[in-house]
């Protein structure tokens, strides 16, 4: 029940990432400097007079003098609209409030930035990062592995000599390497596009160790030896015969690389060397809880990091599936 659970939590962080401009409320750039560190807008169905809404609202926040936070205007509900546009009619919106009220479900940073709609938008950063760069290695291995294993002597040789020495680098420390290199300030889109090259580039080895040994298996398997008999190509007997039986592994490995190499895009704009602001993801914005008041008092800007530990808690229970008795990630 557990797992079903956090493989359907996962495909829906999925598929509202992927759809974040419908469902985020606001726009990830959207600044509202009044309302820096504001906590979640409650949600309300009874008003203050006792009366049953049918449909949910909120109250304006207001701040409190001199920064001791915010309080709500109980002199006026705001109820939410569903299915609305924005004012200008070009985006639909799951929910939103009419102003002077917010709707700031997961609360604000520094600049007022609704959490929520920054934590949709960023993960199509963090995890197109790790989907994109598992996809390039897996399908860079999966092709050296098969060729390696299929055809054997010198190339077999070559590529998992190639191999070893890729096993051996740690590619964390080599992204630091090459991002340290780079000028400091470069656009969002040339980190992401940087990022998920050297992972996909220093991920193919494991990939192709897995699948080059289930290759040499099952080309001596009966049915492949029978349609080369019949003068079948190389290419073919791979396309048809062998590669499919590596499905299972080429999906434990996806599930594996994932997790792991979005990881590495969230720890370097952590730290300031991934993707920068304004541009938001994960990395960057749990940048936020390096300052102690944060820590403290903001509590909502843990978002990030329960998203990021539902995510690997997801693909481990894929892992798991496809191979059950495989090391944990």
């Amino acid at each position: 029940m557990l797992s079903k659970a956090l493989l359907a939590v996962l495909a829906a962080l999925h598929i509202a990432v992927l759809f974040a401009g419908f469902f985020a409320p606001y726009d990830s750039h959207q600044q509202y400097r009044e309302f820096s560190y504001a906590p979640p807008t409650p949600v309300h169905w009874i008003d203050s007079g006792g009366r049953l809404h049918l449909r949910p609202f909120v109250y304006r926040l207001v701040p409190k003098p001199e920064f001791a936070g915010y309080e709500e205007d109980r002199t006026r509900l705001f109820p939410l609209c569903f299915f609305c546009r924005t004012s200008g009619g070009d985006s639909l919106h799951l929910f939103e409030v009419s102003g002077p009220a917010h709707l700031f479900l997961a609360g604000t940073d520094a600049y007022g930035r609704d959490v929520l709609s920054r934590l949709l938008f960023g993960g199509r950063i963090s995890l197109a990062s790790g989907l994109l760069g598992a996809f390039i290695a897996v399908a860079l291995g999966t092709a050296i592995g098969a060729i390696a294993g299929y055809y054997g002597k010198w190339l077999d040789e070559s590529a998992m000599a190639l191999a070893e020495i890729f096993l051996s680098v740690p590619w964390l420390y080599l992204l630091l390497v090459v991002r340290a290199l780079l000028p400091p300030h470069i656009e969002s889109g040339s980190i992401f596009v940087l990022l998920v090259a050297v992972l996909g580039v220093v991920g193919w080895a494991r990939p192709a160790r897995l699948v080059r040994g289930l290759v040499l298996s099952l080309k001596r398997r009966v049915y492949v030896t029978a349609a080369r008999g019949f003068g079948a190509s190389g290419f073919y007997l791979l396309r048809r015969h062998i590669l499919p039986g590596a499905g299972p592994v080429i999906a434990t490995q996806l599930a594996w690389y994932v997790p792991q190499f979005m990881l590495a895009e969230v720890t370097l704009s952590f730290f300031g060397l991934g993707v920068s602001e304004p541009a938001p993801s994960w990395g960057n914005m749990l940048a936020a809880l390096q300052r102690a008041y944060v820590l403290q008092s903001c509590w909502w800007l843990f978002a990030p990091a329960i998203v990021i530990v539902l995510v690997f808690a997801g693909y481990r229970q894929i892992f798991a599936r496809y191979a059950p008795g495989a090391p944990e990630l």
